[in-house]
């Protein structure tokens, strides 16, 4: 599976079988699923379509609940609160077998 984080994540938390590319870093444009927050949602939104494929899933990182008011507009597929983020790995795998697969 191929990631594009448009914020910091800890590596650790994303199993090694999948590969992983950071938007400051430069996109190869194949991304399955998308990672990001509320500073980068503007990032993510303009350059979606750039760094992921044309079937892709978003994963929005929530620190509080107005975030959530602020992602609904921009249809993220789906969250993880920040302070439950050390569960991302097993989001991205339920992801994977829902809507990758």
């Amino acid at each position: 599976m191929n990631l594009v984080t448009f914020c910091v994540v800890d590596d650790n938390l994303i199993d090694n079988k999948h590969s992983v590319e950071y938007y400051e870093s430069g996109m190869s444009g194949n991304a399955d699923i998308a990672i990001l927050d509320i500073n980068t949602i503007f990032d993510f939104e303009e350059n979606k379509h750039g760094a992921c494929k044309e079937k892709f899933v978003s994963i929005a990182i929530i620190e509080d609940e107005s975030d959530y008011d602020a992602f609904k507009n921009f249809g993220i597929d789906s969250w993880i609160q920040k302070d439950q983020i050390s569960e991302l790995n097993g989001l991205i795998t339920l992801l994977e077998k829902r809507f990758l697969s």
